[in-house]
């Protein structure tokens, strides 16, 4: 399956939940060390209410797997970096996120 680029670096494969495309685009743009991040499904739950949360789960072997929560969805986030967890999770944080 072929995927589409949005600023060659955040692969879109499916479409992105709600409030959380700005984000990955400002951590592209304000962290280099990040190769691409490759949305992943989107599923409904219950408890994602209010600004985009975002939690760093397992490491994948070319970076970290994420999970987004927002607007009642959870979304899989695959980001491709060197960088260590911590250094992630700040990005993310400059960007807007909640870690959690």
């Amino acid at each position: 399956m072929r995927l589409r680029t949005a600023r060659d670096r955040l692969k879109v494969e499916h479409s992105i939940i709600e409030g959380v495309r700005s984000i990955l685009e400002s951590v592209l743009a304000g962290t280099p060390e990040i190769r691409s991040i490759i949305p992943g499904v989107i599923r409904p739950v219950r408890d994602a209410r209010g600004p985009v949360k975002v939690r760093i789960t397992v490491p994948v072997q070319n970076g970290w797997k994420a999970i987004a929560l927002s607007s009642g969805a959870r979304q899989e986030l695959f980001i491709s970096t060197a960088l260590s967890k911590e250094d992630v999770e700040k990005a993310l944080e400059r960007a807007g996120a909640i870690i959690g």
